[in-house]
């Protein structure tokens, strides 16, 4: 099964996300760019809201480092965007996430994509392990590959 059939079923957090006038192109659509941020601010909202990222004063941070998006149908403005993630990989010092982005009601996405996150210590920019927080939270987002 490919994302673009993946059901809001098959992931374990979601994150409402508004739409903004100045989101859409000049032809009437969210342009391809701010999908991108949208898969950004799901999964980073996630973490903060969890309690196990800090922006401005954590030692280790996830950089990413890999990053793809498929586009399946359009979103425009005043249209809500439900993004649903999950983890797909969860490595030593490495994270994948996937999100599906579906826009209002429908049933499947409109958008689908996926991100890696490096952790790095912040003050050298080496890898480092996933911190045990993270991880316990991370674990809870892992989904079993189709």
């Amino acid at each position: 099964m490919s994302m673009r059939d993946a059901g809001r079923e098959q992931f374990r957090h979601f994150l409402t996300i508004p739409t903004r006038w100045m989101d859409n192109d000049v032809y009437g659509h969210v342009n391809n760019v701010v999908y991108y941020s949208y898969f950004d601010t799901a999964v980073n909202q996630c973490l903060i809201e969890a309690g196990v990222l800090d922006i401005h004063q954590g030692e280790v941070v996830g950089f990413v480092v890999d990053s793809g998006c498929s586009y399946f149908s359009s979103i425009s403005f005043p249209d809500k965007v439900h993004a649903g993630i999950r983890v797909a990989k969860l490595g030593n010092s490495s994270v994948r996430y996937e999100i599906a982005l579906y826009r209002n009601d429908d049933p499947l996405p409109c958008a689908a994509g996926h991100f890696v996150h490096v952790y790095v210590e912040r003050s050298s920019n080496r890898s480092s392990p996933i911190p045990a927080p993270v991880r316990s939270l991370l674990a809870t987002l892992l989904t079993p590959a189709l």
